[in-house]
């Protein structure tokens, strides 16, 4: 029994979009492919800015964010393969990154009822 390679087309990327959890991908057949983004913890870890900031690659054969150095395949998102980047490496690119600040908003203040906000006008 003999065993031919099939060749697939594979399409190209065409545009990406990251949110919060999910990293769509549109593709030029018309296919649209979302993936967790905790298959990508670069992307995760990535700011919103970072996360915009994309290039098509190998006439969209996949996309590439300069700011974190991660690049992801056509190939792989539809093969449903999640990053190969190993744990020692990725720490290491996690603790070369600055710490990202918390914005806190401070804590409300309560006022009473009929307390007047701003000076008292006065009365002469």
């Amino acid at each position: 029994m003999s065993i031919s390679a099939v060749e697939i087309d594979l399409p190209l990327a065409q545009a990406a979009t990251v949110t919060q959890d999910t990293l769509h991908v549109d593709l030029a057949d018309g296919r649209t492919i979302s993936v967790p983004l905790a298959w990508y913890p670069r992307l995760l870890h990535a700011t919103a800015g970072e996360r915009k900031s994309w290039r098509l690659i190998g006439k969209g054969r996949g996309i590439h964010w300069e700011a974190i150095d991660e690049d992801i395949s056509v190939e792989g998102l539809l093969a449903g393969r999640p990053s190969g980047e190993s744990q020692a490496s990725f720490k290491k690119w996690l603790a070369s990154r600055p710490p990202r600040l918390t914005l806190m908003r401070p804590p409300r203040v309560k006022r009473r009822r009929g307390a007047q906000r701003g000076p008292k006008a006065r009365s002469d």
